[in-house]
């Protein structure tokens, strides 16, 4: 659930939609709404995907205090 809020947060603060973040990562959108929402158990290649489709560190998506504003880029 840490992984889902912090990539809702994240996605939201950059103005980004789903669909952005999906093609950007090359999953299909219905993949990063279930992973949101916390269904899935999400695997390290993806994690790197959803980053690099954010513009932030992997480490950003897992952080227990909450992403900053000032994420660190990847």
């Amino acid at each position: 659930m840490l992984f889902a809020a912090n990539m809702r947060r994240i996605r939201k603060d950059k103005g980004l939609t789903q669909e952005k973040v999906a093609e950007a990562a090359d999953l299909h959108v219905n993949y990063i709404s279930s992973v949101e929402r916390g269904e899935r158990n999400i695997s390290i290649c993806n994690i790197e995907k959803i980053a690099v489709a954010l513009g932030v560190a992997m480490t950003a998506l897992v952080d227990e205090a909450g992403p900053s504003k000032g994420y660190q880029s990847s």
